[in-house]
């Protein structure tokens, strides 16, 4: 069985980690570089680096931090926030990134997806989604941009929203999620904006209905506030890796408690000493 990933969360905002709750109420939670470097030391598996503000306020990610970051760590390393094209998915693995998270981009631009897989390969493209569930009482954003086939109807649970979670896009996540994996994208970072912040647990169901019927691996995202909901992610919302940030960035949870408590839940993860880049 392959071994499952543990992968704090450095949300960006002008030049400082930042953390909220449900994307709102942001506080500063840390230097990047810094905290880049202890969570390497620490034992995580991977970091991923997301630019919170860059899409809303149409600014480029900011190569420098990432150049910086990548230069004094040695795990797997993904960046995301304000990428919209080939060129800025090219910007950031030259400037070290191993993976580039795109989002707001793919929506506006669903051919994204498949041109910069084909292009980096699969492995370098990870695909961002940001849901909330929908609510019976409300109705339907309609968006006559999309493709029909994405859309929400009455049956659907979950909506997309883009713009660091500002922006509803009237998209089934669950049939956003089949697309972009059809699209070539290597992986899926699914944060529940219902949940994020809140450290009451993931979504798990949306993670148990993507995860029985997608094959791309799963980041799971929003809502870690216990070591058991890092558990339950994986065996019970079958994620193939977990995201969290403030349970690691304010030191409720360190990373060895966090994968001493899953390796002992009979989760297969990689030992602190054998990581390696």
């Amino acid at each position: 069985m392959l071994t499952k990933r543990l992968i704090p969360c450095l949300d960006i905002d002008k030049g400082r980690v930042v953390k909220g709750v449900s994307f709102e109420n942001i506080r500063d939670a840390g230097d990047p570089v810094e905290l880049a470097v202890f969570y390497d030391k620490s034992g995580a598996d991977e970091l991923v680096f997301l630019d919170i503000t860059a899409s809303s306020e149409d600014r480029n990610t900011m190569v420098e931090v990432v150049r910086n970051i990548s230069e004094k760590i040695f795990i797997p390393f993904t960046v995301g926030g304000g990428i919209r094209s080939i060129t800025d998915i090219q910007k950031m693995l030259e400037a070290g990134a191993d993976k580039v998270s795109i989002n707001t981009a793919a929506i506006e631009n669903e051919n994204l997806i498949n041109k910069s897989s084909n292009f980096f390969g699969s492995q370098c493209i990870v695909v961002a989604i940001d849901f909330k569930r929908t609510s019976p009482d409300k109705p339907l954003y309609k968006n006559n941009s999309i493709n029909p086939v994405l859309a929400t109807t009455e049956n659907s649970i979950w909506e997309i929203y883009t713009h660091g979670g500002r922006n509803p896009t009237g998209i089934d996540a669950i049939k956003w999620s089949h697309y972009a994996a059809s699209m070539g994208a290597g992986e899926l970072l699914v944060t529940s904006m219902d949940n994020d912040g809140q450290k009451g647990g993931y979504d798990i169901d949306f993670l148990n209905v993507l995860s029985k019927t997608i094959q791309v691996p799963i980041i799971a995202s929003g809502g870690a506030g216990t070591l058991q909901h890092l558990v339950d992610a994986i065996t019970l919302g079958h994620a193939d890796a977990v995201l969290a940030a403030s349970i690691f960035h304010f030191g409720i949870h360190s990373i060895e408690e966090a994968k001493m408590h899953m390796g002992n839940s009979g989760i297969p993860i990689r030992p602190i000493q054998q990581q390696t880049k």
